[in-house]
C-alpha cells in the first residue's frame, strides 16, 4: 500500500501539527499570564518610593522619642511575656527607615544617603540598647521569659523571615499607593526591636551570651532586609544618582559596589553558618527521637526530655546532654550503641554525647576520684615539694567545690515567692560521666501543685531552670519534675 496516498496517515500528521500549535499557544498564553501576574515594574512609582525611604532615614526629634517609647513598651512586653504588647511596640517602632536607606543608597550609588543612613542606624542601635538596658537595670522584676529567650538563639528560619520580609517591605514601598498593611506585617514578622531589647536585658543581668545571641539575630535581620532592598531596587532598575564629575561618579559606583559586596559576603557566611547549625539541631533531635527516647527502662528510670541540652559549637566540640532520673542506670552496651548510631549522622560524628544519670551518691565517687588522681600523680613526683604542691592543689579544688554549695534556704524561699504553683523542692548533687570525663551536676527536684496541667508544669520547670542558672551563675544546673 502506498503511504503517500493513505488518507489516514495524512490525518495523523495534521492532527499532530494541530496538537503542537495548541500546545505552543497554551504555553504562550501561560507565559503572558504569569508575566502580567508577577510583573511589578509597571505599577512602580520610583520617585515617590525614593522620597519616602529618604524621609524615614533621620533619627531625631519626634522619631527618636517614638523609638524610646516603643523600646520601653517592647521591654515591658518581653518582661511580662506578653506577645500582644511586643507586637504593639513593633507596630509603632520606626526601626526600618535607616535599613531601607542603606539598601537603597547602595543600589543607586548615593553616597550621601548611605552616610546619613549609617549615622542614623548607629544612633538607632545605641539609643535602643541604652533604653532597654536602663529599663532592665532599674526595673525590679527581671525574670527571663520565653519571649526574651526566643531572641537569643537565631536559626535558619530567622534568616528566611528577614529576607522575605525585606522583599515584601520594599515591594510594598515601591507600589503606587503604598500598602500600609504589608509594612505593618513586615514590622511584626522581622521583629527588629525585641532583639535590641534582649541585648539590653543581657547587659543588665550581666549575661553576655544573651546579649551576643540577640545582637546576632538583629544583625541577621538588618543584613538580609538591606540585601532584599538592594536586590529589588536593582530589579526595578531604579536610576543611578548622577554626578557632574565623571571621576567622582566612577569612584562612587566603585564604593557602592564594594559596600554591596561587603554586605553580601557576611550575609552568605551568616546563611551558611545558621544553615549548618540548623542541620546539626535537626540531626540531634532525630537521634534523640529515633534512638534514645524509645529506650525502655526496666525499673524506675525515666528519660527527662525537657532537660535535654543540645549545644552547637562550630569551632570546637558540640555536645548533646541527656538526663535520666531514678535508681536505674543505662547499661554501657546501650550507650555504646547510641554512640555508634550517632556516628551515622554527618553533623554528629564529632559530637560528644553526655548522659547525666540520677540516683547516684556524689560523696564517695568524689573521694575516689581525688584518691585515684593522687595515686596516678604520685609516681611522677620527684621531690617532697612537688608532693606538697599537688596536695595543696587538690585541697584548693576541694575547697572550691565546697564554696559552690547551694544556699538552699534562700533559693527555696525565692522560688516559692516567684512560683505560686510550686509545692515542694529538694536539692542534691549528681555525678555524671561519658566514660571519658566526669562532672558534678546540681539537680533540683520540684513538685507542682497542679499535676494535671502538664504543659504549664513543663513551662514553669523550664523557666525555673533558666532562673536558677542565672541566680546561681551555673549553667550545669538541672531541674527535675517529681512525680507522685
Amino acid at each position: 500500500m502506498n503511504k503517500q496516498n493513505d488518507p489516514s496517515s495524512e490525518d495523523d500528521i495534521k492532527g499532530a501539527e494541530d496538537v503542537k500549535k495548541e500546545f505552543k499557544g497554551f504555553m504562550g498564553s501561560t507565559k503572558v499570564f504569569l508575566t502580567e501576574l508577577l510583573d511589578i515594574r509597571k505599577n512602580t512609582d520610583k520617585v515617590a518610593t525614593k522620597e519616602a525611604i529618604i524621609a524615614d532615614i533621620p533619627f531625631k526629634g519626634h522619631t527618636a522619642w517614638i523609638l524610646v517609647c516603643s523600646i520601653f513598651i517592647a521591654s515591658i512586653g518581653l518582661n511580662a511575656n506578653s506577645t500582644a504588647v511586643v507586637i504593639g511596640a513593633m507596630l509603632i517602632s520606626p526601626l526600618m527607615g535607616p535599613i531601607l536607606g542603606i539598601g537603597m543608597a547602595i543600589a543607586v550609588n548615593d553616597i550621601d544617603t548611605l552616610r546619613r543612613s549609617l549615622r542614623s542606624f548607629a544612633v538607632m542601635v545605641v539609643l535602643s540598647v541604652l533604653t532597654a538596658y536602663l529599663f532592665f537595670e532599674f526595673f525590679p522584676l527581671r525574670d527571663e521569659s520565653s519571649e526574651l529567650l526566643a531572641r537569643t538563639k537565631p536559626d535558619i528560619r530567622d534568616v528566611l523571615i528577614a529576607f522575605f520580609g525585606g522583599l515584601a517591605l520594599v515591594i510594598a514601598r515601591a507600589k503606587k499607593g503604598t500598602i500600609a498593611s504589608v509594612i505593618f506585617g513586615v514590622a511584626i514578622a522581622t521583629a527588629l526591636m525585641p532583639p535590641l531589647c534582649t541585648v539590653g536585658f543581657g547587659l543588665a543581668i550581666g549575661n553576655l551570651n544573651f546579649a551576643a545571641g540577640a545582637m546576632y539575630l538583629f544583625i541577621i535581620n538588618t543584613i538580609f532586609i538591606g540585601l532584599a532592598t538592594f536586590l529589588v531596587l536593582k530589579l526595578l532598575r531604579f536610576p543611578m544618582v548622577k554626578y557632574a564629575d565623571s571621576a567622582k561618579r566612577r569612584l562612587t559606583a566603585r564604593i557602592a559596589s564594594l559596600v554591596a559586596l561587603l554586605v553580601m559576603i557576611p550575609a552568605g557566611f551568616t546563611f551558611y553558618n545558621v544553615f549548618q547549625e540548623s542541620r546539626f539541631m535537626n540531626q540531634a533531635n532525630d537521634l534523640i527521637h529515633k534512638s534514645i527516647e524509645i529506650y525502655q527502662f526496666k525499673g524506675n528510670g525515666r528519660f527527662m526530655k525537657n532537660l535535654t541540652e543540645i549545644k552547637y559549637n562550630p569551632e570546637g566540640v558540640s555536645s548533646i546532654e541527656l538526663v535520666t532520673m531514678g535508681d536505674e542506670t543505662i547499661p554501657e552496651n546501650v550507650i555504646a550503641t547510641w554512640q555508634n548510631q550517632k556516628s551515622r549522622y554527618s553533623k554528629l560524628e564529632n559530637t560528644e554525647l553526655k548522659i547525666f544519670q540520677g540516683g547516684q551518691d556524689d560523696s564517695e565517687q568524689k573521694f575516689n576520684y581525688v584518691n585515684e588522681l593522687y595515686e596516678a600523680k604520685k609516681a611522677e613526683l620527684l621531690t617532697k615539694d612537688e608532693r606538697i604542691l599537688l596536695l595543696e592543689q587538690e585541697l584548693a579544688d576541694l575547697s572550691s567545690f565546697a564554696n559552690k554549695q547551694i544556699p538552699f534556704n534562700d533559693i527555696s524561699a525565692e522560688a516559692r515567692s516567684n512560683y505560686e504553683n510550686l509545692a515542694a523542692m529538694s536539692f542534691s548533687y549528681v555525678i555524671s560521666t561519658d566514660f571519658n570525663s566526669q562532672d558534678t551536676i546540681p539537680v533540683f527536684e520540684v513538685k507542682w501543685k497542679d499535676p494535671n496541667d502538664l504543659q504549664k508544669i513543663l513551662a514553669d520547670s523550664k523557666k525555673l531552670n533558666d532562673w536558677l542558672k542565672i541566680r546561681l551563675k551555673d549553667d550545669k544546673i538541672l531541674v527535675k519534675i517529681k512525680s507522685d
